[in-house]
């Protein structure tokens, strides 16, 4: 076989979101794109702002100015600097600087350096469930273990659940806040006592124990009041961040990884995320895409357009029978099977021409998720579907 084992053996068990996206690839040519409601990928459906071109096009007349050459493998100076004046003055890391900021090729590209720079052969990272599925092969990609901690019937963290599953090799705790695939907004408490649970933890282990904070969907909420940080409650702490979805940009990459001014050793830890920047090929977050989102650190898309696809989405699954819990942020709803077996309800969904993704592919059975980000056809047609599958049922 010319593909290593462990890659074949991750590509069996990999993204349900690809092979149902592929499955719809081949609907859409049978049966007309109109006539199927594809549910499966996250991706963010409206165009950037009008801010974004505009700074693209400035950028682009500035010929002759070395903006397009290698600069630190950290990122510019200036633009980390930016960065990190935001999340002083949003609260985020009071008093942050530059030095603590690393720009990244999306928050992916940033989890993966951080994992990289932390982890040895054999430690252990805990991933609540439901979870997003490439953690898995992030985490095995470094020499890490993966480890599942389940949350409750809520999808809210399960204190008691993840102090069961910390031992001496703990690492690292991944949490993905507003989540996806729920949609789920961890509330501050959940927070508070997940830091005191990992303070507690250090203390009688007598090593870190680093919180990843994966935070692509921040400004996606639907609540009046966000919740602190999950990364400010915790000394020991990384935020990956990534303008993929708050300025529609998935494709361009580009994201940053900041470091808690806290952290034990940060100077050492901030010279191996550099490094590991450099040595898995990175070498730097892109140029151009640097620059323009120093631009826009204020602007984001019209969450309203979101919301007003959730509650429409919400409407019509309780219409229709369907068991959900009401998002409270992104673009994902992650209603019950109507049956226990997950898998099967969604493959016979197909014969609706709706595709969804299993919650098995999230590691919680008995749940599938949808994506509304997508266009009104999609959403009054799937709606109509999904009405149909349950009925079938």
């Amino acid at each position: 076989m010319p593909v290593a084992s462990t890659i074949a053996d991750a590509m069996t068990r990999a993204s349900w979101i690809r092979r149902m996206f592929e499955k719809g690839t081949e609907l859409k040519r049978i049966h007309g794109a109109k006539n199927v409601f594809d549910f499966t990928l996250g991706n963010p459906f409206p165009e950037p702002p009008e801010a974004f071109f505009d700074a693209v096009a400035a950028l682009a007349a500035r010929k002759h100015e070395g903006l397009h050459r290698y600069m630190p493998n950290a990122g510019f100076p200036e633009v980390r600097a930016a960065v990190a004046d935001k999340l002083s003055k949003d609260g985020v890391f009071p008093g942050i600087t530059g030095n603590n900021i690393v720009m990244s090729v999306g928050a992916a590209g940033g989890m993966n350096v951080v994992l990289k720079a932390i982890l040895n052969p054999g430690d252990e990272v805990i991933v609540l469930v439901p979870y997003f599925a490439e953690y898995l092969f992030y985490i095995t990609n470094h020499n890490g273990v993966p480890v599942l901690a389940q949350t409750n019937d809520h999808f809210d963290i399960d204190i008691g659940e993840l102090a069961k599953v910390i031992t001496p090799k703990t690492r690292a705790v991944v949490i993905n806040t507003p989540n996806n695939p729920t949609g789920r907004i961890y509330p501050e408490a959940s927070l508070v006592a997940l830091a005191q649970l990992l303070a507690a933890e250090e203390k009688r282990m007598g090593h870190a124990i680093y919180l990843i904070a994966d935070e692509p969907y921040r400004e996606l909420s639907y609540i009046d009041k966000l919740p602190p940080p999950p990364a400010s409650l915790h000394a020991n702490s990384f935020l990956c961040y990534s303008w993929s979805k708050s300025l529609s940009l998935p494709g361009e990459r580009i994201g940053y990884i900041a470091v808690n001014p806290k952290i034990d050793d940060p100077e050492g830890l901030l010279d191996g995320l550099t490094f590991t920047t450099r040595t898995l090929g990175f070498v730097n977050a892109p140029a151009m895409m640097q620059l323009v989102v120093t631009k826009l650190l204020d602007t984001t898309i019209d969450v309203g357009w979101y919301r007003a696809r959730r509650d429409r989405m919400l409407s019509g699954l309780l219409r229709a029978g369907y068991d959900v819990f009401s998002p409270e942020g992104t673009f994902y709803i992650f209603p019950k099977s109507p049956e226990p077996d997950d898998v099967a309800f969604v493959t016979r969904a197909v014969e609706e021409r709706v595709l969804l993704v299993p919650g098995s592919g999230f590691g919680r059975p008995g749940y599938f998720r949808i994506s509304y980000s997508v266009d009104d056809n999609t959403i009054e047609g799937g709606i109509e579907a999904l009405a149909r599958a349950n009925r079938k049922h």
